[in-house]
């Protein structure tokens, strides 16, 4: 592999940045692919937070946006996929806190609907473990679950 110089990840970071929202675990982990050290790799993030291509509130909120919109993910993965990405919670608690409850709401009960159309079970204990294994396993928390399976 070529070695590549600080300045020639710092242009590379910067286009990279400049396509679509990413986070400093994200931007870190591709320098150090590129072998870069320790300090070159602060100093490039560092010019990419002052420089405003790197910005931790706008990427989470982002994500959060897609993730929930597009993937249809509850709060409780998007709050564990950001931390796996080493956003801070204080900034994670502010944009899940953002969602509006009415639509999260709607989200979920489209899901559980979807899903009731395909979901073979013996009886309706069964039928709502199911139910609720599913929407687990997307995110939602029991209480959010609860409301939507109250509403069938």
């Amino acid at each position: 592999m070529k070695e590549i110089t600080e300045k020639e990840a710092l242009g590379k970071m910067a286009s990279y940045c400049s396509l679509s929202e990413h986070c400093r675990s994200e931007v870190e982990e591709k320098l150090r692919k590129w072998e870069l050290d320790d300090e070159s790799i602060q100093r490039i993030i560092q010019t990419l937070v002052e420089e405003n291509y790197l910005n931790e509130e706008r990427y989470c909120e982002s994500f959060i946006h897609d993730k929930l919109f597009f993937n249809k993910w509850g709060k409780l993965k998007l709050a564990q996929a950001l931390y796996f990405k080493r956003i801070p919670d204080k900034i994670i608690r502010k944009y899940l806190d953002k969602i509006d409850e009415e639509e999260y709401l709607e989200i979920l009960s489209k899901l559980i609907e979807a899903k009731q159309k395909t979901i073979k079970a013996k009886n309706d204990y069964e039928f709502k473990a199911k139910l609720m294994r599913f929407a687990y396993s997307k995110g939602f928390d029991s209480e959010d679950i609860a409301k939507c399976l109250q509403n069938d």
